[in-house]
């Protein structure tokens, strides 16, 4: 006999190779891919037609059942499920699984209390996620720090935020040698702002993101920069030695838009920050310099 039965395997009407005995291939694919038994695999499937077509070939051929078996893998559709440590609405860490899952949940809840609404949920996936066995051990003390550190950070924000506006940046650094309110011989009106000594030359860096609105000389001011942050709120830099900022400039938070100087009405070199809301003066330490 030079010749010997074989199946010829065809997916989506392409041939990928042939195999010896459809019925052992057949229970192959129903083990490692219907029905994988592999960890955290929910279910899984084949997006592509099989078609099997017997064959005589010569008996010296070797037929091809791994390349074959590859070929449909590829093809394969698989659905993981994992489990997610969810705090506050947000999936945090995924774990293989549930017991797992409980017991970060439980230490998180002694941790960071009541208020901290912590669950455990079954997530499905296309790609798995989950925390080593090496990770395990830590991860409540690494997710704890975590969530406090963002609580934290969410505090600072909210007390830096006017009218929806998130003051970032401190424009320099320095001194603060006058306060908002202060009543100081060298002007007739309270003090509309904070002012911090610096040398001349210091950068100035913009509080916010914003648009300039102004970026010239006016009156005691001396050279003064304008940035509108929306919502109705402004930001006043002034006394400045050099504007590097035009008109209609977009800047983000921490763009250096001017150099400390001690131009207008001045004793030294200094900047001096005013915040306005709607026209009206607010005290930049309500929400910068803490």
């Amino acid at each position: 006999m030079k010749f010997k039965s074989a199946y010829i395997v065809y997916l989506d009407e392409q041939v990928i190779g042939y195999i010896e005995n459809k019925n052992e291939f057949e229970k192959l694919l129903e083990q490692n891919l219907y029905n994988n038994l592999e960890e955290n695999i929910a279910f899984s499937d084949i997006n592509a037609e099989i078609k099997y077509e017997s064959k005589l070939i010569n008996k010296d051929k070797t037929t091809q059942e791994e390349q074959v078996f590859l070929a449909i893998k590829e093809k394969s559709d698989v659905t993981y499920f994992q489990y997610a440590i969810n705090v506050d609405g947000v999936d945090r860490e995924y774990v293989k699984t549930e017991e797992e899952a409980d017991i970060i949940a439980e230490n998180l809840r002694k941790e960071l209390g009541e208020e901290i609404n912590v669950a455990v949920s079954t997530v499905y996936t296309k790609e798995l996620d989950i925390a080593s066995s090496q990770e395990l051990a830590s991860i409540s003390e690494e997710l704890e720090l975590k969530i406090k550190q963002e609580k934290e950070e969410e505090a600072k924000k909210e007390a830096s935020t006017i009218n929806g506006v998130y003051l970032a940046v401190n424009p320099i650094s320095g001194n603060i040698t006058s306060r908002y309110g202060a009543r100081e011989s060298i002007r007739d009106h309270t003090h509309k702002g904070l002012d911090i000594a610096a040398k001349t030359g210091t950068p100035i860096k913009a509080a916010a993101g914003g648009t300039i609105e102004y970026s010239g000389t006016m009156g005691g001011y001396g050279k003064l920069v304008i940035i509108n942050h929306g919502n109705g709120i402004q930001t006043y830099y002034g006394h400045c030695s050099k504007l590097n900022v035009k008109v209609g400039e977009t800047v983000e938070a921490g763009d250096v838009i001017a150099e400390v100087g001690s131009t207008g009405n001045s004793t030294g070199p200094h900047l001096h920050l005013e915040i306005r809301q709607n026209g009206k003066y607010v005290n930049p330490a309500n929400y910068l310099y803490k």
